[in-house]
């Protein structure tokens, strides 16, 4: 205890039970120090100096020493049990009004809520009656309220924490925010009402958010449209966020949500022409303008510029499927490219906004995991602002019980520490001063905001459904409730400020327009070319060309190694990775075989100095899971980083390698949105092992191999992924090749399997070079890491391309040739030394290092080189059902005559991607590579 406070203050309650006092006088102390008793300040002020300087004071030493004090009985019950005074009775009311009014705030526009019984909400719980209430208690006031009467405070406090608005943010803890949000909420000036033309337009923009789905309703009748009846403020909140945006230097905001309000969205927010859309209900489409399969129109995205009284803003809606929260980490990791381009106050330019559902956004784990992500260092956008769109029920579940484990859809949030705004979707001046204290928030402190926007969904799940068959008494409530235009409508109409009629008025304005086709909403216009924007059609309707030439000239690559081996004077390196990087030295001189590291190293080198940055992320990436890249080394004194990569030169482009937290979802999606937003980054995910993709396949199946064909959206994402059979079990085996192959159709992404560093240089190199973006997923090795034949030369880097089929690389005799064994990956290199081993020269081996698309030229070349062969045999080391066997037999089969027979050598099928024991791994491996070299043949052979 500080000996600065008055003694006669240790032996009171003060320090005993009446922490949330002592807390009160503290926040108060924060927000004016002189206005707190002198021992008060002295004592606070003991903790840190300078408290005016607008920095916060930790309050853990203070709380912890009030819990002490709480453990003293002798102490605290020496005092009489009115010695802490009315005075701090009535600070412990206004805490309780902060931290609990929420709970009784009038957020269900349906009035079925029933609202808790909060006895600290109560005079009679702090000790005080009705009498106190004309009271005026020295030093209990709010902020920005002058003098007032304890009744006066009470009453404001229910105005302010228990109307159509609930704040939570007394769990954050930074007394700087709280201070900050409490000046935003009380004071007087913060309630004051929206002016006259302000409310018009509200008005105006709920008759439309009403109008087109009533002009849908009835021109579509029994179509799904996932309605935004009964939530339909979120349209005026979205195009007032999007006004005060463009006034707080926003210029870009990317927004993502689900099927419901979507359509909404886009006919009144973003400006999309009507006769779009009843195109897209009609089924209609012109085969000559588009040739993509397309997709429902409530998953369609959209952009345009929007006028707001500080110019124009672009805004985007992403395209996203029925995956719901999927669309979560996309947004961000598009958002955070936007922000990369913009040199400087990137974050203060480009805004990310997420309206969720309420179920989902409860029950979905890719919520959590993006915003696990808001703050790390590789992933953050500066906050995003959330919008929960809470119909109070999630599918046909009612009951939160059923839907949650946590009282409120946005508990989840709290992970944050953010505030929680809850607002009574009827009420749409509340839900507009809710966003625009979210968006206040989110610029000043960079942190993810949410709104809890409640409301109920009029149509049920869908257009089809029958909701009163499972919520008869909440569509019950429904029916009779009037909708929020006509509520609001009323409203004004009591104020003086709008005649009767005016709703028709505007409804009959609006459907006039509707019918007109053309964009109905304010201030919107199709995107124009920008400083910071990206011309995509470069990419539109490009062929797949041959391959390009990726090699460097021997003085540019020593020039490279030098620099993505240069480490600064006196850093001294663990020991291994001192001979890593000394071998990378020696190989840079011809003096050593190049390995994998050297070459994936030396291609992102090659890149960042042709202009192309570089993005890797991954959960060891930086390191390498086996111990390979080390493209980031630690001083082994100080523990600093030095990543020579980015040091290559003055005007090299940038490079970001990022060990990310433990996520696949969300940053293989963050990666995606990614790679969708800037097609000159080389963008790459890296699992820590192949199989740990399996936790991200919603990304997979959604975007990255279907984006283009659903959305014509790019991608060149990169997905690294660790596969080889070296028996470690079911788990670290297999990258699920034949899910990849599975995907692929139309040229829609690249399955790659390198088997050398070369191509592996070569590859990365093609990925940005060529004249197209498509996601390339490739199976990296493990063991062949360090596989004494799995290496290339100086040479290989300086002349070529990647080769979609490596010949076979002995000499033998075409003629004795019998048989051919097509294969991919290590298993290759388990072909090869055994055939060595046992002397065998009538078997060619040839490896196909692109399985999609299919080398077809190169494999019937191969075919031709080894005429005499009639035995054709595809090996590999997964079970028969997986890896790329059934995926690509009728490739391998198109070209063979009758001469041929097209054979199978690996494993048996198998419900497990890889045996545990490692004594059966290897009898399998035998097996598969006795099967493809004909081993019992060539036993008969020498025997003979």
């Amino acid at each position: 205890m500080s000996d600065s406070l008055d003694q006669r203050y240790l032996n009171t309650p003060l320090f005993g039970g009446n922490a949330p006092f002592v807390e009160a006088i503290y926040e108060q102390y924060l927000e004016d120090p002189d206005s707190v008793e002198s021992y008060w300040r002295d004592y606070f002020r003991g903790f840190r100096t300078g408290v005016g300087d607008g920095q916060e004071v930790p309050r853990a030493p203070i709380e912890a020493e009030f819990k002490d004090r709480a453990r003293e009985p002798r102490k605290a019950a020496a005092a009489g049990p009115d010695l802490t005074g009315r005075s701090a009775a009535a600070m412990r009311l206004i805490h309780a009004y902060r931290s609990r009014g929420h709970l009784v705030a009038d957020l269900d526009p349906l009035g079925l809520r029933q609202a808790p019984n909060i006895p600290e909400l109560t005079l009679a719980y702090h000790g005080l009656n009705d009498s106190d209430a004309g009271t005026t208690f020295a030093g209990v006031k709010l902020p920005g309220n002058g003098t007032m009467k304890l009744g006066e405070i009470v009453d404001a406090l229910k105005d302010i924490y228990c109307g159509p608005l609930g704040f939570e943010y007394m769990h954050l803890s930074s007394a700087a925010e709280r201070k900050w949000l409490r000046e935003r909420i009380e004071p007087p000036h913060a309630r004051a009402g929206l002016n006259k033309e302000e409310r018009l337009t509200i008005l105006e923009e709920l008759a439309a958010a009403e109008g087109i789905e009533r002009y849908l309703h009835t021109r579509y009748v029994g179509q799904k449209r996932f309605s935004l009846e009964g939530g339909e403020s979120l349209i005026p909140m979205l195009d007032d966020l999007i006004a005060k945006s463009g006034g707080a230097g926003i210029k870009e905001i990317v927004i993502g949500m689900a099927h419901r309000g979507r359509i909404n969205v886009l006919i009144n927010v973003l400006g999309k022409a009507p006769r779009e859309l009843f195109n897209e209900f009609e089924g209609k489409y012109d085969p000559k303008v588009t040739d993509r399969s397309g997709d429902v129109k409530y998953h369609l995205g959209f952009s345009s510029d929007i006028e707001t009284p500080s110019g124009k803003v672009r805004v985007a809606l992403a395209f996203n499927p029925s995956h719901l929260e999927i669309v979560d980490p996309v947004v961000v990791g598009s958002v955070r490219a936007r922000q990369d381009r913009r040199p400087e106050h990137g974050v203060d330019r480009v805004l990310p906004v997420l309206i969720h559902g309420d179920a989902a956004f409860a029950g979905q784990g890719v919520v959590m995991e993006t915003l696990q992500m808001s703050q790390t260092r590789g992933f953050s956008t500066g906050g995003t602002v959330h919008i929960v769109c809470n119909n109070q029920i999630g599918f046909t579940i009612s009951d939160p019980a059923d839907a949650r484990s946590t009282p409120y859809c946005t508990d989840i949030a709290k992970m944050l520490e953010s505030p929680i705004f809850h607002v009574n979707g009827d009420h749409p001046e509340a839900a507009i001063f809710a966003t625009r204290l979210a968006l206040e928030y989110r610029n000043a402190f960079h942190k993810d905001v949410f709104i809890d926007f409640v409301s109920y969904r009029r149509q049920g799940h869908n257009e089809a459904d029958e909701p009163s068959a499972t919520q008869p008494k909440m569509y019950d409530a429904i029916k009779a409730r009037p909708t929020v235009t006509n509520l609001y409508a009323g409203r004004l109409g009591k104020a003086g400020l709008v005649d009767d009629g005016i709703v028709k008025e505007m409804e009959d304005r609006y459907r006039d327009r509707l019918n007109d086709g053309g964009t109905v909403a304010p201030g919107a216009s199709s995107p124009s070319d920008t400083e910071y924007g990206v011309d995509w059609r470069r990419f539109n309707r490009v062929e797949w060309d041959a391959e390009t030439d990726t090699a460097l000239p021997p003085g540019r690559v020593q020039k490279l190694s030098d620099g993505m081996n240069r480490i600064p004077d006196g850093y001294k390196l663990q020991n291994r990775v001192k001979k890593l990087y000394d071998d990378r030295r020696k190989m840079a001189a011809g003096e050593m075989p190049l390995d994998w590291g050297y070459a994936e190293t030396l291609a992102y080198a090659s890149l960042l100095t042709e202009g192309y940055p570089v993005r890797l992320s991954g959960q060891d990436s930086r390191r390498g899971t086996f111990f390979h890249r080390h493209a980031v080394v630690h001083n082994q004194e100080d523990d600093s980083m030095w990543m020579p990569l980015a040091h290559l030169a003055d005007d090299q482009a940038s490079i970001e390698i990022i060990d990310s937290f433990l996520s696949e979802e969300a940053v293989v999606g963050f990666e995606y949105g990614y790679s969708s937003a800037e097609p000159d980054h080389l963008v790459i995910w890296e699992a820590q092992f192949g199989d740990f993709a399996n936790g991200a396949q919603v990304v997979i199946d959604q975007f990255i191999s279907s984006g283009e064909a659903k959305w014509g959206r790019y991608s060149g994402l990169v997905m690294f992924l660790p596969h080889g059979y070296e028996g470690q079990g079911p788990e670290h085996s297999s990258a699920r090749l034949e899910r990849y192959l599975q995907l692929c159709a139309e040229n829609n992404m690249q399955v790659c399997v390198p088997t050398t560093p070369a191509q592996w240089f070569h590859m990365l190199r093609r990925q940005m070079l060529r004249p197209y973006r498509k996601p390339l997923i490739v199976l990296t090795p493990k063991s062949l890491l360090r596989h004494k034949l799995s290496n290339s030369s100086l040479e290989d880097i300086q002349s070529g391309h990647f080769h979609p089929v490596i010949p076979e690389v002995d000499e033998l005799d075409a003629n004795k040739v019998r048989r051919i064994v097509f294969c991919s990956g290590k298993v290759y290199f388990d072909l090869l030394e055994t055939r060595r081993e046992r002397n065998i020269d009538d078997i060619a081996i040839v490896r196909i290092e692109q399985l999609y698309p299919f080398p077809e030229a190169d494999y019937a070349a191969a075919l031709k080189k080894w005429s005499n062969a009639k035995d054709i045999v595809w090996c590999q080391e997964e079970p028969q059902n997986q890896g790329a066997w059934y995926q690509i037999r009728h490739r391998l089969q198109m070209p063979l005559t009758s001469r041929y027979k097209l054979n199978y050598a690996g494993r048996p099928g198998s419900a497990s991607p890889a045996a545990g024991y490692i004594t059966l791994h290897r009898q399998q491996q035998q097996a598969l590579i006795e099967a493809a070299l004909d081993l019992a043949k060539e036993k008969q052979k020498s025997v003979a």
